[in-house]
């Protein structure tokens, strides 16, 4: 796991020398690593993309910087990544003590992050490809609705544990769903 990158998400400098601090992080990393399950799914679509959306199949997701990352694309891969419901318990057993849950937050988010950068890797080597950098619902201009959209294309709840609330929250919080444009290497 990526020290440097866990510290940032504690809003930390990544260069600090406090023993202590970094202690409580390699025993949240550990933890964690004993603790959750990461699963995951993924399927790949032919898109088309306009100026301000993507569209695959019927169905339409509206957001001029989604189209933007995918332009020239005309396949995206739609994922589903999660820690598992375990990532919650933890989360919720350091509810009473500040500095372990900001802790351990920083390292599920990290985690979650490495889970989806596997995922890509397993995308492009599965189909001599690269894809493009992510691109999420809330992100920017496309709605957090859009999930839904998302969770109609794909088995996400029955794959991967993952439900969304009215609010279209993902349950656990650790989670992601995503598109990542193809790009077919020569």
């Amino acid at each position: 796991m990526n020290r440097a990158e866990i510290l940032r998400y504690m809003r930390t400098n990544s260069k600090i020398q406090n023993e202590a601090l970094l202690n409580m992080i390699e025993e949240q990393i550990s933890l964690a690593e004993k603790s959750v399950q990461p699963k995951s799914i993924y399927r790949i679509f032919d898109c088309t993309v306009t100026d301000n959306s993507l569209i695959i199949g019927s169905i339409a997701f509206k957001s001029q910087r989604l189209a933007e990352n995918l332009k020239g694309c005309s396949r995206v891969a739609v994922m589903a990544v999660t820690l598992g419901t375990e990532s919650d318990r933890l989360l919720r057993s350091f509810s009473g003590e500040s500095a372990r849950l900001i802790a351990m937050q920083a390292v599920l988010t990290e985690m979650i992050e490495q889970e989806c950068d596997k995922v890509q890797k397993i995308i492009e080597k599965e189909n001599s490809a690269k894809t493009r950098q992510r691109y999420s619902p809330g992100y920017f201009d496309l709605d957090i609705s859009e999930q839904k959209k998302i969770f109609s294309l794909l088995e996400i709840t029955k794959r991967c544990g993952i439900t969304l609330t009215d609010t279209c929250q993902m349950i656990p919080t650790k989670s992601v769903t995503a598109f990542t444009g193809i790009d077919y290497e020569d």
